[in-house]
């Protein structure tokens, strides 16, 4: 069995050994360099093109005994990863081998508090949900330098934007009350030809933290997307969403019997399934995957980002039971856009089934491919985190969607 064999950052441990020679200035120069050119430190790996040295950094101001690096780098969303202190200094470190596209954001656990990075001024503001009593809160943001560019997530100066409207509609078999965000895109109109449009669950997260109408204002304006209406559905921090989205029939019928019925009513919807989609990320995106295998003749496109293909019902003994209805069903016409994260191994929740995002969502796309499925498959570098989602909704939309779709398979 091979021994692993440590990271070390070269540049650390140049500090290190001045500092054991007794070279007392070398740590306030090592700190006023990096206070100029920010964290995390980032650093080439001798004979590999692909990969970099990443090394995360604190600075302590008092006898801290205990820092962590709070992340998804470890393939556990959230977890938190000690640091080690330099001897004789005030510098906390923990270094990472890193392929060089990889997105992120991260913390700091010091003192049962986590705080963001005083060295990185790149923040992500996961914001709070006032009408439910959500908290949000503030994380630090890595790229690095292939990181894929975020090409249409920011507003356009002289665009026309579309627009969002709110909606509430209340179910109460399902005792709740579920919000649900309609974007209409610029110039919308109910006369003319009707318009192809987007399920999505979680819309309070498709509003707040992956700028779904900005995304697809922009990818209209380039010519690469016709123009989509989105019927954005509930928060993921509601109450009942691990229920409902777990593949729920009365969740399901709630959607096909009130929602869809209401939304064909208020807005000019296509009846053709190929211009039509149902997208979630996370469990939504095994919701996702479930409203396409249960309603093919109206949904001709499933989008999953990062879906929790592995859960099962309680009772079941066998993981991956969506996995497991696609390979039961006949082909049905249904086109996949499905991706999941490198960093996406160990996935914390109480819903039942195996928790290896990736894992399932590779077996997924094989089952999809023996199938004979039109499927579009991409890893990215990344945990479960919107960071990444934010820029790989795009690609699905374009893959499905898009003027010139992708049909061929890839990975």
């Amino acid at each position: 069995m091979e021994t692993e064999v440590p990271l070390v950052s070269p540049k650390l441990e140049t500090l290190r050994q001045e500092v054991a020679a007794g070279n007392a200035a070398a740590l306030d120069a090592f700190w006023q360099e990096i206070s100029q050119q920010g964290t995390p430190l980032i650093e080439p790996l001798a004979g590999d093109e692909k990969h970099l040295l990443v090394t995360f950094l604190w600075r302590a101001v008092d006898e801290t005994q205990n820092v962590a690096v709070v992340s998804c780098l470890s393939g556990q969303m959230g977890a938190s990863e000690a640091m080690t202190r330099m001897p004789a200094t005030n510098l906390w470190y923990r270094t990472y081998k890193l392929p060089n596209d990889t997105r992120d954001s991260y913390q700091f656990a010091v003192a049962d508090n986590n705080v963001t990075d005083p060295f990185n001024r790149r923040r992500h503001v996961f914001p709070g949900d006032p009408e439910i009593g959500f908290t949000g809160w503030e994380s630090s943001i890595f790229e690095l330098p292939a990181a894929p560019p975020h090409l249409w997530n920011s507003p356009r100066p002289g665009n026309s934007p579309g627009q969002v409207t709110l909606h509430r509609i209340r179910n109460d078999a399902l005792d709740n009350e579920y919000r649900v965000w309609v974007y209409r895109p610029p110039g919308y109109t109910a006369d003319g030809p009707p318009y192809g449009w987007l399920l999505m669950f979680d819309g309070w997260f498709y509003i707040n933290l992956i700028p779904t109408p900005t995304i697809v204002d922009n990818l209209h304006t380039d010519g690469l997307l016709p123009p989509l209406v989105a019927i954005m559905v509930g928060s993921p921090f509601e109450q009942h969403r691990r229920r409902d989205l777990a593949c729920y029939p009365p969740f399901e019928d709630f959607l096909m019997h009130e929602v869809l019925p209401w939304a064909r009513q208020n807005y000019h919807l296509s009846n053709d399934p190929a211009q039509i989609a149902v997208v979630g990320a996370s469990l939504g995106g095994l919701m996702a995957a479930y409203i396409g295998l249960r309603h093919s003749d109206l949904f001709g496109n499933v989008l999953a980002q990062s879906g929790y293909f592995g859960w099962k019902p309680r009772e079941d003994d066998e993981d991956e039971w969506i996995v497991h209805q696609y390979i039961a069903s006949p082909k049905l016409p249904l086109r996949f856009h499905i991706e999941a994260g490198l960093f996406e191994t160990d996935q914390p929740t109480p819903l039942p089934g195996f928790k290896n995002l990736l894992v399932s969502a590779r077996h997924m796309r094989d089952v999809l491919q023996a199938k004979g499925y039109p499927i579009r498959y991409a890893e990215f570098s990344g945990g479960h985190n919107p960071m990444n989602w934010q820029g790989t909704l795009a690609d699905g939309l374009l893959a499905l969607l898009g003027k010139s779709p992708t049909k061929s398979s890839s990975s």
